[in-house]
């Protein structure tokens, strides 16, 4: 907004000063996400991905021991999947009328109904399972274990281990094309997979240059795109076909996820450290540009999109002051304050 009133006081100037003179153009209009409303969710702990049905108009929410679900349009609590301890992520496979949960400190996949949100099984992984996935192509749900260096495939009509494709690095989000093909970034190589769902080949190793650290990752499937987020500030936009990536566009810092919404062309990026929403355009093609960085609230990294509003959620908590480190320790973050787990909303 201050940017509008600046350009027009500054055209108005001119016109004064040099009537014959053309005005200035009007600034690119923004995205118009804005904040539009605050859940308080509470509990403890922490949390990490979420995942919207937007057929089944439920948003499901990792919090660290159990997932958190809500009706996407009253923002009421309508259920609770218990005992998943550091719990990542959530893979929903309707055809099958089950979901499946990462369960990162137990090294397992809890399998559930998702009429009733029971547990009706689990399935072992390799440590640390993180990001998780349902592929419609092979009919598989895959984990991608942080600590194993590992992904592991489960049959979703059985709940049976398939498989286990070794890595060769840290794997972080993944997304599939729905045709046969997983990608994943490997965070420590700065590399892009491309997995065959149905023989479990890795078929493609990409180098992600210059981004580095990849983290949150998005697709587009009509044009072959992935929007992988990386931790030195930028949107690594890739060729899915090829490999080659096509550009890169500044975000945030602290970025851990990025959606990509086929219904309004946009892709975004939450960023934790800063406290922002990255909205990024096509303005020809091949060619990208920040549209505007969205003011949310420090700590929300992670988000799901809601296909049929085109609102973003994303979710944060209050944090203490930071502790000493602790010898080896990779990560530092600040400890969470009891009750103060809390659910943004984002819409246009």
């Amino acid at each position: 907004m201050r940017k509008v009133v600046l350009f027009a006081g500054l055209s108005l100037m001119f016109w004064c000063t040099a009537p014959t003179a053309a005005p200035a153009a009007p600034p690119a209009p923004n995205s118009g996400y804005h904040l539009i409303k605050k859940v308080h969710l509470g509990g403890q702990g922490g949390w990490d991905y979420l995942v919207m049905d937007s057929a089944a108009r439920r948003l499901y929410i990792s919090h660290s021991t159990h997932v958190i679900v809500l009706d996407a349009d009253t923002y009421k609590v309508v259920g609770d999947i218990p005992d998943t301890p550091g719990v990542h992520g959530v893979a929903l496979a309707p055809e099958f009328g089950r979901g499946f949960t990462s369960d990162g400190q137990a090294a397992k996949v809890t399998i559930f109904d998702l009429k009733t949100l029971k547990k009706i099984g689990e399935a072992k992984t390799g440590e640390g399972p993180d990001a998780i996935l349902y592929d419609p192509a092979s009919k598989r749900v895959f984990t991608f274990n942080g600590r194993a260096n590992s992904s592991t495939t489960i049959d979703a009509a059985t709940g049976n281990v398939a498989g286990t494709i070794e890595l060769g690095g840290r794997p972080e989000f993944a997304v599939s094309d729905e045709a046969g093909h997983i990608y994943n970034n490997l965070e420590d190589k700065s590399e892009e997979l491309e997995i065959d769902s149905r023989s479990l080949k890795i078929l493609h190793r990409w180098p992600l240059a210059p981004c580095e650290s990849p983290s949150g990752m998005a697709i587009d499937r009509e044009h072959r795109r992935l929007f992988i987020g990386c931790h030195n500030e930028m949107m690594a936009v890739m060729d899915a076909a090829t490999g080659h990536v096509i550009t890169t566009v500044p975000i945030g810092r602290g970025v851990d996820a990025n959606r990509y919404d086929p219904g309004t062309g946009l892709a975004f990026s939450t960023n934790g450290f800063d406290g922002t929403l990255t909205v990024v355009r096509e303005e020809s093609p091949g060619k990208f540009s920040v549209v505007e960085n969205v003011p949310t609230e420090r700590g929300a990294r992670t988000m799901a999109l809601d296909l049929k509003s085109h609102r973003i959620f994303t979710v944060t908590a209050k944090f203490g002051p930071m502790p000493p480190p602790k010898p080896g320790e990779r990560f530092r973050r600040p400890p969470i304050l009891p009750d103060t787990f809390e659910l943004l909303v984002f819409s246009q």
